[in-house]
């Protein structure tokens, strides 16, 4: 993908966030956790609008990230506990919760593990395949553990408030299974992603 092509296509995507992140805040039922929710987007955006000609991440990485940024608004939409297409998916697999929050778990650790893994490799950091996939794995669970913490303090800030932004839904070992799908999304980086990643890696080198 050439430059140019590639500038038209950030700002597309960045247009349809914009229009994402205004609807949904518009018609949340939440404006507060809304904004707890939707805060990395606002912040990584016009982040990755500001660097993509010096910096240019694989087109992989960019997908991935404005899919996940729709997960993110979605939830801060609604609450991850009352999206309408986790209720079917809860419904159809007969399961005890709403498992969209799940979904947001397993791209906290993709996204954040295929971006440290592009950032190693490039920058020359680490050599060795294995030792690449236990460092971005141990990235990715880093992170994980440093949003449970935030939910954590907002837990203890916000009282009762922060139920919505939470999401646990009653579930006592939430903390451990958003961890375990964050590990999930962090070998899917490793074990599957990683050959086509590299290939796209090879064309900025």
């Amino acid at each position: 993908m050439t430059s140019t092509a590639l500038s038209s296509t950030l700002k597309g995507g960045a247009l349809i966030l914009l229009l994402a992140l205004i609807y949904t805040g518009l018609f949340t039922a939440d404006c507060t956790t809304w904004l707890m929710e939707v805060t990395p987007v606002i912040i990584i955006v016009p982040l990755l609008l500001a660097t993509h000609r010096r910096y240019p991440l694989t087109p992989l990485l960019y997908t991935l990230i404005f899919f996940h940024a729709l997960i993110l608004i979605g939830g801060g939409m609604y609450t991850y506990a009352k999206v309408p297409i986790g209720f079917d998916v809860q419904e159809m697999f007969n399961l005890s919760r709403n498992p969209y929050d799940k979904l947001g778990h397993f791209f906290q650790g993709l996204v954040p593990a295929l971006a440290a893994r592009e950032i190693l490799l490039r920058g020359g950091y680490v050599r060795g395949r294995k030792m690449v996939g236990f460092l971005v794995c141990c990235i990715a669970l880093a992170i994980s553990a440093a949003y449970e913490l935030i939910e954590w303090w907002a837990a203890l800030a916000m009282g009762q408030g922060a139920d919505d932004f939470l999401g646990t839904q009653g579930d006592p070992w939430d903390t451990q299974s958003d961890m375990f799908c964050a590990l999930l999304g962090a070998l899917t980086t490793v074990l599957l992603l990683g050959r086509y990643h590299q290939r796209q890696l090879m064309r900025l080198l």
